[in-house]
């Protein structure tokens, strides 16, 4: 039985750039260990499959995987996942909301159009829930090849979660965010010594003058990541971050914009919205655009 998944680029309207995502839009009869298989051999940060809804008030299930596991949740494959859905006419043109049943539940989308092609996707997340402070910022900074220097000397090293959590690092510059590696071994290392497997997603605040609010980099080796290059599920949990502590006023957290991936080449931006009340954060919300690239067969499935 062949299957037929579209391919997209995410977080970007250029093709070539943005993160990469395999769609796979009919997942029935595929067991749990297949899906996996068939994530790993895309070889993409993530690839999705679509199923009929089981939940009430969605739309679609939808199943996430890395090439190494399954994820609750994840930006950059429902934003791109949407656009492929309104592609194929699953999403009736002019809709302002549609709702996946992802692993964590119900996750509305709110759609944009424009002249009947849709032009931007918006997901809410979970509002954040915030962990302790790291106390071992050396050894974090040696997880991505950087030295403690590099750190934001001011703000903590902190877990957020917006759904799945990971570990938010501020860094001093721009050009420290570039400096950084990639290296499985000093990740393993770090979780042995501390027992946080977290992926790890840092950033600095941009110069000034730039377009962009951040420049970030995600690594996840656990997952079978090496870096992506745009990190949807994480961007959330920045905004909340930056709010949080003080690195953007409460109006200025409502239009960040993420710059990623333009260390590997492939520069995604990543729009956040952060809504907030008396010090509190009342709404989550990531989104953006995507392309199609590509559309293929896998015959072997």
């Amino acid at each position: 039985m062949a299957l037929s998944y579209l391919h997209y680029d995410v977080f970007t309207d250029q093709p070539f750039t943005g993160n990469q995502l395999a769609v796979f839009l009919d997942g029935r009869g595929l067991s749990t260990e297949r899906m996996q298989a068939l994530a790993r051999e895309m070889n993409f940060a993530e690839s999705t499959f679509i199923l009929p809804a089981d939940t009430p008030g969605t739309q679609v299930r939808m199943r996430i995987f890395t090439p190494a596991a399954e994820l609750p949740m994840a930006g950059h494959p429902t934003i791109g996942s949407t656009f492929a859905l309104a592609h194929v006419g699953a999403i009736k043109t002019g809709a302002a909301r549609f709702v996946f049943g992802l692993n964590i539940g119900p996750v509305p989308v709110d759609l944009e159009w424009d002249e009947g092609a849709l032009r931007f996707a918006w997901m809410t997340q979970l509002n954040p829930t915030f962990g302790s402070a790291i106390e071992a910022r050396r050894d974090v900074a040696a997880a991505i090849g950087l030295t403690e220097a590099d750190l934001l000397a001011d703000r903590p090293i902190q877990e957020v979660s917006c759904g799945l959590p990971f570990l938010i690092v501020p860094i001093r510059s721009p050009e420290a965010v570039d400096r950084a590696v990639s290296n499985a071994s000093a990740f393993r290392r770090f979780t042995e010594s501390s027992g946080i497997d977290l992926p790890m997603f840092f950033f600095a605040m941009s110069r000034a003058g730039a377009a962009e609010t951040v420049h970030s980099r995600m690594f996840a080796p656990g997952f079978g990541i090496v870096e992506d290059p745009a990190t949807g599920s994480a961007s959330g949990p920045l905004g909340c971050y930056l709010l949080r502590h003080g690195l953007l006023a409460a109006d200025g957290a409502t239009r960040i914009v993420s710059l990623q991936g333009a260390a590997m080449g492939r520069p995604s931006r990543i729009h956040v919205d952060i809504s907030s009340r008396e010090g509190e954060i009342t709404q989550v919300k990531v989104g953006g655009r995507a392309v199609l690239v590509a559309s293929g067969e896998v015959v072997a499935a």
